[in-house]
């Protein structure tokens, strides 16, 4: 979990990122789930869309996606969720927060 100002960090930086993935009918796919981690690896803070279409509660869809890949969900505005998860990548210039 993170405190409030870690949060309002990484909110801040997730402002300027465009979505990367969207969840809508076909709900979560093992093909938008590997589509998610390897984003997560790659960048540590992403931004997904979270269609109406996807039927569920946008809380509740990033809750499952962020359970299933071990990561966490920072904020859902809207219907947009931001996730992060620290890269295990070597070499790679971790977010501070």
């Amino acid at each position: 979990m993170f405190t409030s100002k870690q949060r309002a960090r990484l909110k801040s930086l997730a402002s300027t990122l465009k979505p990367i993935a969207q969840v809508g009918k076909e709900g979560i796919s093992d093909n938008l789930l590997n589509g998610i981690s390897d984003a997560l690896e790659a960048h540590e803070l992403i931004k997904v869309n979270l269609l109406p279409a996807a039927g569920e509660d946008g809380e509740n869809i990033a809750a499952n996606i962020a359970d299933l890949l071990g990561a966490e969900v920072v904020a859902v505005i809207g219907r947009k969720a931001i996730f992060y998860r620290r890269s295990g990548r070597e070499g790679f210039e971790h977010i501070e927060i």
